[in-house]
């Protein structure tokens, strides 16, 4: 077998653009935990789980798990300031918790036996809700018990773990196999346990293996000669380009987990992200920040689908020409040939935000998260729409576009979708055209008259506190532009802003934290955000509320993407931590 790097392949993918709070959130966390949960001392075989796995897993998830020097110090500062807790991994044993077990204890239960490097595959996410429950309780500190990720009705795959001590880790799964109810039984030679729900139990070639049978099977079948993911063509081309010094790293082969036009929860991010192509997600911790390097593998030329990573160099001039006090702002380009599939991705984040939190759908002021974001994809599910109407009436004269927040309070509050349009005249008729759509959906809309535009009108969407104005416009230049607006406020700073953030510090700072030469496509500032959430009352909101601790230990996020002379495509996304003090 190969022996592990040190250190874990990135991902690349350009489109920051295209991100969302919740995806980096998660994966920044995630990876975080991953790469943290042992800090002590190594020893171990130092073998790479990646070479147990097979060749066709289409989610797999490696760490350095026992890191030591500055890679430990950086992943223990990261993780405190993100989390204010003295030891921020031990969530990560809740994905040990298999059947019948008692609560798991680091230091008596897995430290005597763990080695350097740690890994989880899935072949399937089956349809069952237990890996986003496991990602709830590991990651936001859901109480109660939760089902285990693997068995024959959920997901497929496996826990792949590098041992120090084959007969400590040997006792352990004995241990866990027999609380669980499991009996002994083998699979080409070699032993293992299984209990009724499918969940098997192993030491497979001196790798501690927890996970569904046929997962377990799979990693026999690797270890006998069958063809290993650390071998794979893109899997093999994407490590080699991952940044030295990442600490874990998350592979995506999306297009084997469903089809496209199935993406619900976790199947839907991944979707989202990586579309059809192989992405690999780095994560380089540091004490001020959380780094994600995304990289992605797309033919040149390719029509496929390239998820919310996907690179695009328009998307950072669509940022530059938006508001320069936006706290949020985002780059999109060519959105004509995009928008359906990236409004439906965002659909797939929002379902998996949902399914993270519980409660009640709505807060104390008659708003939710949950609402929000289906009042604001309405309109943009309608102009993404794949029907042929839709593509002549809308996408066919739409460039780049940019959306923008501003205000820390509802009264301030301005926000806009803004499309650059190729034929001025298409686009202002698209007005009442997106208009007879969302009336056909049961909106009311009516006439406006807005300074500055030439066509607009007023659409009250259920979810939405405030009219959402559809209006065509130009801007100081005399470029055509179509403006979803919240409020007749917000389609003035869309079309005429004071100033841009082409040379703002927000911009500079952003672009100074991406480093390479990296442009940005996407801008964050997480305080003003938090503030206006708490102004109106929805930092309580169920959906979002158990993300909050970790949003207040954050600053910025700055996003962007590049191409690669290895043909790889890169996003870089920094997620900017405060002192673990404040």
């Amino acid at each position: 077998m190969t022996s592990a790097p040190t250190t874990s392949p990135p991902c690349r993918r350009n489109g920051a653009t295209r991100r969302t709070l919740t995806c980096a959130v998660l994966l920044a966390s995630f990876g975080t935990v991953l790469a943290g949960c042992g800090a002590s001392n190594p020893g171990g075989t130092a073998a790479d789980p990646a070479t147990a796995v097979p060749a066709t897993a289409a989610l797999y998830a490696g760490a350095s798990v026992r890191p030591t020097g500055a890679a430990k110090t950086s992943a223990l500062a990261a993780g405190k300031a993100l989390t204010h807790e003295a030891n921020p991994y031990l969530r990560l044993l809740a994905a040990l918790q298999t059947p019948g077990s008692a609560q798991l204890s680091f230091t008596r239960d897995i430290a005597p036996w763990l080695g350097a490097h740690a890994g989880i595959f899935f072949t399937s996410l089956g349809s069952s809700s237990a890996l986003p429950s496991l990602l709830a309780q590991g990651l936001l500190g859901s109480s109660g018990s939760s089902a285990f990720a693997f068995g024959a009705e959920g997901a497929q795959g496996a826990i792949v773990l590098d041992t120090s001590n084959s007969a400590k880790a040997k006792s352990f799964l004995s241990s866990q196999a027999s609380k669980a109810g499991a009996h002994a039984t083998s699979y080409h030679g070699v032993p293992y346990e299984v209990n009724a729900a499918g969940v098997a139990f192993g030491l497979i070639d001196r790798f501690a293996v927890i996970g569904s049978e046929s997962g377990l099977h799979s990693v026999i079948e690797t270890t006998h000669g069958a063809s290993a993911l650390v071998h794979a063509g893109g899997y093999s081309k994407l490590l080699m380009a991952a940044p030295a010094t990442a600490l874990a790293h998350i592979y995506l082969k999306p297009a084997s987990l469903a089809p496209a036009s199935s993406q619900e929860g976790l199947a839907g991010l991944l979707h989202g992200l990586a579309g059809t192509h192989e992405a690999n997600i780095s994560l380089v911790p540091s004490a001020g920040s959380i780094g994600l390097d995304a990289d992605t593998l797309a033919a040149a030329g390719s029509s496929e689908a390239g998820g919310l990573l996907a690179a695009d160099p328009e998307s950072a001039k669509a940022l530059d020409e938006l508001p320069g006090e936006s706290w949020l702002a985002i780059g999109l380009g060519h959105v004509g040939e995009t928008l359906d599939q990236d409004a439906r991705d965002l659909q797939g984040l929002a379902s998996l935000g949902s399914t993270l939190g519980s409660g009640p759908p709505e807060s104390s002021a008659g708003l939710s998260i949950g609402g929000l974001v289906r009042g604001l994809l309405t309109p943009l599910l309608a102009l993404g729409s794949s029907s042929a109407q839709a593509q002549r009436e809308f996408a066919s004269w739409m460039g780049s576009a940019g959306i923008f927040a501003s205000g820390a309070n509802l009264l301030e509050l301005r926000g806009a979708v803004v499309i650059s349009s190729k034929n001025a005249t298409a686009s202002r008729a698209a007005v009442a055209e997106l208009a007879a759509q969302l009336r056909k959906e049961g909106v009311s809309v009516a006439p406006a008259k807005i300074p500055g535009t030439e066509a607009a009108l007023a659409a009250r969407i259920t979810g939405l506190p405030v009219v959402l104005d559809i209006a065509a416009g130009r801007d100081a230049a005399g470029q055509p532009k179509f403006v979803l607006g919240i409020g007749e406020a917000s389609v003035g700073a869309a079309l005429h802003p004071p100033s841009t953030l082409a040379a703002s510090p927000p911009r500079s700072a952003a672009s100074a934290s991406l480093g390479d030469g990296t442009e940005p496509s996407l801008i964050v500032a997480f305080p003003t955000f938090l503030t206006l959430l708490e102004g109106v009352g929805l930092s309580e909101d169920p959906s979002i509320s158990k993300f909050v601790p970790y949003l207040r230990a954050t600053t910025t996020l700055a996003g962007g993407g590049s191409e690669r002379p290895d043909g790889v495509q890169r996003f870089r996304l920094v997620l900017g931590l405060q002192p673990a003090g404040d």
